[in-house]
């Protein structure tokens, strides 16, 4: 019996999921989802989120103080600024006058809070990278990759390989392409004062800001639908394998008391569930677009009382979560979130094979969405 495919879980070419908003470009989709059944509700509670003004997530509502400085990096945790500035200058000098109006926004712009992945278009912010000439395109992401890691900078462009594919199999490439996703940048490139920039859209939400030698890159959302290209000029990119298999061996490693702790739920869509932990767009993530100021209370295992082989494979999928970062400011998140494995927790909810949003079903296959 061959093994399942995610074809397998895409509507048919005539079902209304996807039918009735085939030949919609972004724009006209993005009005079109507010009278959908499933996106409607969703975006008026975004619409409602949304102006309100930045705090922070927290686990009791109580914002901690001090625990982020602003200070000179530590010697090997610098930040790739010099390199992020010349790529952001040749974007400066690629874009016209009204491109760079359009696209720059002041540093502490509440347009950070805009970015968001479904594949509908919540905020027009910026520029769309699939409306641009390629020389402005292609300047937008020389930036994007001078500020990862050569292997967060490849996954990020993979992601959005696979949305294009994505496009092309359900035949909506107006909606989901390659470059469908909105490009900012939010101050004055500096060596010295802070300015970062944006790239939201289906599936990858980057938000980077740099001040100095210190580099932040959040939030940050990568998700993938499908997580393999099987045709195509790309056929082969696969994503995301090597941290399903760590989250796995993880579990297998704790003993029972501890893995029934860490697995919160029983199921993936648990009765238990009080109000509001699965949400329609996030489902079982808590701090996904708009979220800015959720309270997240503690769930899970405290890293303190896994045994050390447990340990090392969080080690494991902690690196590779934030593999993204380029190297100096990825060696100061890994300090900073080793400093506090003694407060810690550790949850697995068994959702990393994704969710169906718009176009996978998430029932067998031929049922109903």
């Amino acid at each position: 019996m061959p093994a399942p495919s995610f074809r397998d879980y895409l509507y048919p070419p005539d079902h209304p999921r996807v039918a009735q908003i085939r030949g919609l470009d972004a724009r006209s989709y993005a009005e079109a989802a507010k009278g959908d059944s499933f996106a409607g509700p969703m975006i008026e509670g975004w619409q409602t989120l949304y102006p309100e003004p930045f705090v922070g997530v927290t686990h009791d509502g109580v914002v901690r103080e001090g625990l982020f400085t602003l200070a000179e990096a530590r010697p090997g945790e610098e930040a790739p600024t010099s390199g992020m500035v010349t790529a952001a200058e040749k974007l400066m000098a690629r874009a016209s006058q009204e491109q760079r109006d359009r696209f720059g926004y002041a540093v502490d712009a509440h347009e950070w809070q805009s970015w968001a992945n479904p594949e509908f278009m919540q905020h027009d912010t910026g520029l769309r990278l699939d409306e641009v000439e390629p020389p402005v395109r292609d300047a937008a992401l020389a930036l994007v990759e001078a500020s990862l890691s050569v292997q967060g900078y490849t996954l990020v462009r993979n992601l959005m390989r696979i949305n294009g594919f994505l496009g092309d199999v359900v035949e909506l490439p107006a909606l989901m392409n390659e470059y469908s996703y909105n490009f900012a940048v939010y101050g004055a490139p500096s060596e010295t004062k802070p300015w970062g920039w944006q790239l939201f859209g289906h599936h990858v939400a980057l938000n980077c800001l740099v001040a100095g030698t210190q580099l932040v890159l959040s939030p940050v959302f990568l998700g993938a639908e499908p997580d393999v290209i099987d045709a195509g000029p790309h056929q082969g990119v696969k994503v995301f394998k090597e941290r399903i298999g760590w989250a796995r061996e993880l579990m297998a490693s704790m003993p029972d008391a501890l893995r029934n702790e860490a697995r919160t739920y029983a199921d993936m869509q648990d009765p238990a569930m009080p109000e509001g932990r699965l949400h329609p767009g996030d489902e079982r993530h808590l701090a996904g677009c708009f979220q800015d100021n959720r309270i997240i209370p503690y769930e899970g295992v405290l890293l303190s009382s896994m045994p050390p082989e447990s340990l090392a494979l969080v080690d494991c999928l902690v690196e590779d979560f934030i593999a993204y970062l380029p190297p100096g400011p990825r060696e100061a998140r890994v300090r900073e979130i080793r400093e506090h494995y003694g407060e810690a927790c550790v949850l697995l909810d068994w959702w990393l094979a994704g969710r169906g949003s718009l176009l996978l079903q998430a029932t067998e296959p031929g049922g109903d969405p």
